[in-house]
């Protein structure tokens, strides 16, 4: 119990110093939130590649690092092509694999490259997303609350998946990933992230139209207990509870943010086609 207590105090502390920075550096941008997205980027390719560790997959850090790091900062300022990029990445990876001697080179590179597009483009597109609104000093702040928002939006859904589906929860809902997991609480979850966009259409996005705010609930309502879902197989696959314990109380950050990850490609996605 006295572990349980301490835990629970911890996870309070975290998040009352974690959440209002969190906001703050959301609404400042530029480069304080460039460097926010790095950490998660970084920190989440780090912890990926621990996991990947377990399977005897060892990912090539260096090129890694570096490719993750350059497809955030080039959504910030857009310095190279991508088809070029990846045409160089690949051929690094194959001519180091020459050399490395880390069991099998083919699960080596497919877990390097893995880890890039999936934690590299998806970090990146937290990025598109902040500076959706920056064509203007009036509009840029816009894509601030519009991120604050979303990770509302994220934790109000998963919270009302984890309290309903444990009162409420009969039918599982992917028990070889995730065995606690119901049905009823992915429906819980998907109508409350709908809620609270709805909610924050009223206090903060009032530049958002009406079918935008529904529809950006609908997304991270579905997208962002997918997102959780994908980096459960992952670690379950790796047989480990957290990808890391780098925040007390709360794992790591690829536990923290697996759902905004996998949810911001589709709203960046959304945005671009839909609402200019």
């Amino acid at each position: 119990m006295v572990i349980k207590m301490n835990n629970l105090s911890m996870r309070i502390i975290v998040a009352l110093v974690g959440i209002p920075l969190l906001a703050a550096v959301s609404i400042i941008g530029k480069i304080p939130f460039l460097l926010f997205v790095l950490a998660i980027g970084l920190i989440s390719y780090f912890e990926f590649s621990k996991m990947m560790r377990h399977k005897r997959n060892f990912t090539n850090k260096l090129i890694g690092y570096s490719s993750v790091a350059l497809i955030i900062i080039n959504e910030y300022k857009h310095f190279f092509d991508y088809h070029i990029f990846f045409v160089i990445v690949i051929s690094l990876l194959l001519l180091s694999e020459l050399f490395r001697n880390k069991e099998s080179a083919t699960t080596n590179l497919g877990a390097t490259l893995l880890g890039i597009c999936y934690i590299g483009f998806f970090s990146a597109a937290i990025v598109d997303i902040r500076e959706f609104y920056s064509d203007s000093a009036f509009t840029y702040s816009q894509g601030g609350y519009l991120i604050i928002s979303i990770l509302a939006s994220i934790w109000i859904c998963d919270s009302a998946a984890y309290f309903i589906g444990s009162a409420y929860g009969l039918h599982k809902l992917m028990p070889r990933v995730s065995p606690h997991k119901s049905w009823e609480g992915a429906v819980a979850g998907f109508i409350f992230s709908i809620f609270a966009m709805i909610t924050a259409k009223y206090f903060m996005l009032e530049f958002l139209q009406w079918q935008d705010a529904i529809a950006i609930g609908i997304i991270v309502g579905l997208f962002g207990q997918i997102g959780d879902l994908i980096e459960s197989l992952i670690k379950r696959d790796a047989g480990v509870k957290d990808s890391s314990s780098i925040i007390p109380g709360h794992g790591g950050i690829l536990d923290r943010f697996d759902s905004f990850l996998f949810t911001a490609p589709i709203v960046s996605l959304y945005l671009s086609f839909f609402t200019r």
